[in-house]
């Protein structure tokens, strides 16, 4: 495995402790070794050093002394710069080009030398079949740039060489959903108009922008969150059954739901989104400040960093059903999930419970724990027939009795083992660009500020009101 980008915040917070984890498990090949890459002039033992130093952190919770000094020994460190060949021809006479083995070369790269890395890498001959190329996010910064970026790839690479990365597909309760939905009878015939209100995907971040401002505030929670990781998570709920788990099976239903999502209209922005921007607050009681007094924003920046929208499936099962999105930064709590909202029942023959608005609802939460809980109502103790919420919880670990993989140990172990299901095709992209990029224009257009919500809350009010309209709210307004 070759991580470009090998030095970067990427690499030591997320990849290495990753691949440190699948190795303690026992699940990386004996001879596996993995190339770090970077621009600086270090050999291993200072490389070595940065990782007890940054990566280490990462692992605590599992660390063991003696599986992270043989997890040392499969590492090692190269210099190269992705402007200089001649750094690719020692990286090719290094790795070999003969394809006897599988080599996956991580871009962890800015994106704008993703289409450089890779005609160097084609170049030296390391586009053999056993290569394998995985890209990290943001690919583009709009409909044109991705296209761009991907059509010069494509030069290089194969479309079943590249693996287009999104974390969120990686995690367990995500393929969860997939396993509770095709294989039981529970569930899927409810998954449909007749059964299903509303549907809320929600990640919010508690942080701020950190050292990211000058990226920020030139991209957005739109272009950041929504393009892709909120966009996946509606293909896996709203997705119909793929005749196999082949991965173009599985990415031919999420292409489906993508382009059945409804255009967005000037009217539909104005009426069904909502931006905003936090100004100074409080997280966890200690005060913070708003996204303008940030590090390296603009004094007058508009960029959004909450958003909030309602999408529509113009399809059979799901015609008439909102998806309400929402992400945003500095927000109550550190949270990740998937609500589906069902009906009420027709008649309320109980007492005891005055709303029985979204009583039965099924909850999928990806971080910070990953659970699954199913919502409903059951007889309160006592005399009489009153009814009060209650709860099932699904401990997927406890009863799998299995160690749980982290989302980009999981994702990684599946590009070794050369499986696409769980990444994104070059259509798939295209086509949450092209539905995504009418808000953005529209946004521009306007020129609206987004509206003001205090650091440690959960956005604007505007974003209630949008559910309000359906008569819905969101789960931690019920």
């Amino acid at each position: 495995m070759v991580l470009f980008g090998g030095t970067g915040d990427l690499v030591m917070r997320k990849l290495l402790p990753a691949l440190y984890s699948a190795h303690r498990a026992g699940q990386l090949h004996p001879q596996g070794r993995i190339l770090a890459l970077g621009r600086r002039d270090a050999d291993r033992s200072a490389y070595l050093a940065q990782m007890e130093h940054e990566a280490r952190v990462h692992v605590q919770a599992d660390f063991d002394a003696a599986s992270w000094d043989s997890f040392l020994e499969r590492i090692d460190f190269a210099k190269l710069d992705a402007t200089h060949p001649d750094d690719f021809d020692a990286l090719a006479a290094r790795l070999g080009t003969d394809g006897e083995r599988v080599t996956v070369c991580y871009l962890a790269t800015a994106p704008a030398l993703f289409a450089q890395i890779c005609a160097q890498l084609a170049r030296v001959g390391l586009n053999h079949p056993g290569v394998r190329v995985v890209l990290e996010k943001p690919l583009g910064h709009d409909l044109a740039s991705s296209d761009a970026i991907n059509a010069a790839v494509a030069q290089s690479f194969a479309e079943h060489q590249l693996y287009r990365i999104d974390h969120y597909l990686g995690k367990e309760s995500v393929q969860n959903l997939m396993a509770m939905r095709f294989g039981n009878v529970l569930f899927e015939p409810l998954w449909r108009r007749e059964w299903v209100d509303n549907v809320q995907i929600t990640i919010a971040e508690d942080l701020g922008v950190g050292g990211r401002g000058e990226f920020y505030d030139k991209t957005g929670a739109l272009r950041d969150m929504v393009q892709n990781h909120l966009l996946q998570l509606l293909c896996m709920v709203a997705m119909e059954p793929p005749a196999s788990l082949q991965a173009d099976a599985i990415r031919d239903e999420k292409l489906k739901v993508l382009q059945a999502l409804k255009p967005f209209g000037e009217a539909d922005v104005a009426s069904k989104t909502v931006r905003g921007q936090y100004r100074a607050g409080a997280v966890d009681g200690k005060p913070v400040v708003g996204y303008l007094q940030e590090a390296d924003i603009a004094a007058a920046s508009r960029t959004e960093t909450f958003v909030a929208l309602k999408a529509e499936v113009v399809n059979w099962r799901w015609a008439g059903v909102p998806f309400f999105l929402r992400t945003g930064k500095r927000m109550a709590e550190r949270l990740a999930e998937i609500v589906i909202s069902f009906r009420a029942v027709p008649l309320h023959l109980f007492g005891g419970v005055t709303a029985l608005q979204g009583a039965n609802r099924l909850v999928i939460r990806l971080q910070p724990e990953e659970s699954i809980s199913l919502h409903f109502l059951a007889k309160e103790p006592g005399d009489g027939m009153r009814l009060h919420p209650t709860r099932l919880d699904l401990d997927v670990e406890a009863t799998a009795q299995k160690r749980r993989a982290d989302a980009y140990e999981r994702l990684l172990l599946d590009v070794i083992r050369g499986e696409l299901g769980l990444f994104m095709r070059r259509d798939e992209l295209t086509a949450a660009w092209r539905w995504v990029e009418p808000i953005l224009e529209c946004w521009a257009r306007n020129g609206e500020a987004p509206k003001s919500y205090t650091a440690g809350t959960w956005g604007p009010a505007a974003s209630s009101a949008l559910l309000s309209r359906d008569g819905a709210s969101w789960h931690e307004e019920l």
